[in-house]
């Protein structure tokens, strides 16, 4: 990565297995940030597209990149002469806690034009995102159990 102009991290440790957090985490069916809405064409595979939906905004494509099985995967938004690249990390502590990290990363030769914007969408949110998913992961591992 070059120019990086951005780079927000957050943690957050889940009582699920590293597979429940893995294979929920590339459902994009789970994927729950109302009011976008996310389509994927094709499988969670390295290569393939998605759009994300916004309310009177033009949809914004992304492109699944360096998906391994169980460790990782990022969703890389190509923006005018920069990038914007949500890298999700899993790590297993235990049999049935599993850390899930998300690096957002911004850069590119333009990449400053979209400083502000990036800071303010994602800053201050990350945080309360991560816990978020975590909380439904749990909630939907939990579910699971019953059947």
């Amino acid at each position: 990565m070059n120019n990086i102009a951005c780079q927000l991290e957050y943690s957050v440790e889940i009582a699920v297995s590293l597979s429940f957090a893995w294979d929920w985490r590339t459902d994009i069916q789970n994927w729950d940030d109302p009011p976008a809405k996310f389509q994927l064409d094709g499988p969670f595979a390295t290569g393939s597209w998605g759009t994300t939906h916004l309310p009177g905004q033009e949809p914004l494509r992304w492109q699944i990149r360096d998906v391994r099985p169980g460790i990782a995967f990022i969703i890389e938004v190509p923006l005018d002469r920069a990038v914007l690249m949500f890298e999700w990390l899993f790590e297993a502590v235990s049999n049935y806690r599993t850390r899930i990290t998300q690096r957002i990363v911004l850069s590119g030769e333009n990449a400053t034009a979209y400083l502000n914007q990036v800071q303010t969408g994602f800053g201050s949110n990350l945080p309360d995102g991560m816990r978020r998913i975590a909380d439904a992961m749990e909630k939907a591992e939990r579910s699971t159990e019953r059947h």
